[in-house]
């Protein structure tokens, strides 16, 4: 099947997964409406009623500066490279080269090649970990002073980067883990690619904004009615000179935007933060809480998490890989947003599909009859520091020769890449780490637990 064909074929039974927009249904209706023109009347260059991010006059400057207010943000930047590129160039902002700045484990690799486009030193710091599920969780505001207290001993910071909501919907104390930075005179990076709904209903954490966040990134196809690849950078308060954000942006965007794009981060925010937004989110939130119910009262309770709209299936609990289940699931067209060796992560999105009630439940039992055994041994935490820096600085790990070594050599060698079995780019490996026999040891476990995503060798830095 080529591409064009792959696009247009029919959707699935059951296509949990993102974009939250799933498939068109729960498309900002302005956006739709956008959509339904003739092909590709919507394809404009930056004419001068129509602007760009960076331009101080036209429609995309009068709407970000609409989007701002709305949000409760000073300024607002619609980005059209994803979360990625906006996260790159919020983080180019808040360091110069040659400085320190402090990242969860569970970065986003895009932050990863951020430090490395402004040469910045990743300060990385451990998270606590849950064996059940093999999941780290969210720090609590005393693990974060205790973070922020090891990796000053070394020298100044910079800034502080914080995920919250994860990927699978876990969010802590967002506001108690600011505070401690900014008692420290850090500012606050909050990658919140997965929290556009924040705040909006009862049940919902608050938006990094609200828990005083200096700068949030906010991904529009992940929890609100966008297009891909449509996302908004948000800063508040003065700790981040704007300057110096509308130079990054002008470094990593695009000088030639998509005007759909940039339509599509003002139609979902306008529409999800409206009325008809929030009672659209109110229904979804309504069946998930249904669905929870269900499958509870089948046998099959799953994790509590701070978003409703991502449901996670310990599969380590019904004796199953989530790598396995996945693939037995995709095989009856059910498709999860996320699989992990302990647990499978299912995006409803903002309109969940018809008959998911009936069908869901069902198929996992299935997948619980067919698979199902004991539950899995306890997930071996990685054998990491409170603090880490890596050994080698990313830009000569990663442009160092280097050579291709089985895992079972690699104790004492500097990794030359990173390690991403997730697919969303959750590193567990850095370059320019130093591999000690007890890491590696743990690296040869994870292979055996993502068949196929870890592979049999790994680059490491030449002698």
């Amino acid at each position: 099947m080529d591409l064009l064909a792959a696009l247009a074929a029919r959707a699935p039974a059951l296509a949990l997964h993102l974009p939250a927009h799933g498939r068109g249904r729960g498309l900002a209706p302005p956006l739709a409406a956008l959509l339904r023109r003739p092909p590709a009347s919507w394809d404009l260059p930056e004419l001068p009623e129509i602007g760009g991010p960076l331009e101080a006059e036209g429609a995309v400057a009068a709407s970000q500066a609409a989007t701002a207010a709305l949000l409760g943000a000073q300024r607002c930047w619609y980005g059209v490279n994803g979360a990625s590129g906006l996260l790159q160039a919020a983080l180019l902002a808040v360091a110069d080269p040659g400085q320190r700045v402090l990242l969860p484990r569970n970065l986003h690799r895009s932050l990863l090649h951020g430090c490395l486009l402004g040469q910045l030193q990743p300060v990385l710091f451990e998270l606590p970990f849950d064996p059940a599920t093999g999941l780290w969780l969210p720090a609590p505001a005393d693990h974060l002073q205790q973070v922020l207290a090891a990796a000053l001993k070394a020298g100044p910071l910079a800034a502080v980067v914080l995920v919250s909501p994860s990927y699978q919907g876990l969010s802590g104390d967002l506001a108690a883990q600011i505070a401690v930075c900014h008692r420290a005179g850090l500012p606050v990076l909050v990658d919140g690619a997965h929290g556009a709904h924040s705040g909006l209903a009862p049940g919902l954490p608050p938006s990094a904004l609200a828990c005083g966040a200096d700068l949030v990134v906010l991904s529009l196809q992940k929890a609100a009615g966008g297009l891909a690849q449509s996302a908004v950078l948000l800063q508040a308060g003065e700790r981040v000179e704007p300057a110096r954000l509308q130079r990054s942006l002008l470094w990593l965007q695009t000088s030639s935007p998509s005007a759909l794009l940039l339509a599509s981060c003002a139609a979902s925010l306008a529409f999800l933060h409206g009325d008809r937004g929030r009672r659209q989110l109110g229904r979804a939130l309504v069946l998930a809480g249904r669905l929870r119910q269900r499958l509870g009262a089948a046998g099959l309770p799953l994790l509590a998490n701070q978003d409703p709209l991502r449901l996670l299936l310990p599969t380590a609990a019904l004796g199953i890989n989530g790598l396995a289940a996945d693939a037995w699931l995709l095989q009856r067209a059910v498709i999860a947003e996320l699989p992990e060796p302990g647990c499978l992560t299912f995006c409803l999105g903002m309109v969940p599909p018809p008959g998911l009630l009936r069908r869901l439940p069902r198929q996992l039992l299935a997948l619980r009859c067919a698979l199902g055994s004991e539950p899995l041994p306890p997930f071996q935490a990685p054998p990491l520091p409170l603090v880490a820096e890596p050994e080698l600085s990313l830009a000569l790990a990663w442009r160092a020769p280097a050579e291709a070594v089985p895992l079972e050599q690699l104790q004492g060698r500097i990794a030359a890449e990173a390690l991403c079995p997730y697919p969303p780019g959750i590193p567990l490996l850095i370059p320019g780490e130093r591999i000690d026999g007890a890491r590696q040891a743990w690296l040869l476990a994870q292979r055996r637990l993502w068949p196929g995503q870890i592979p049999d060798t790994v680059k490491v830095v030449a002698p």
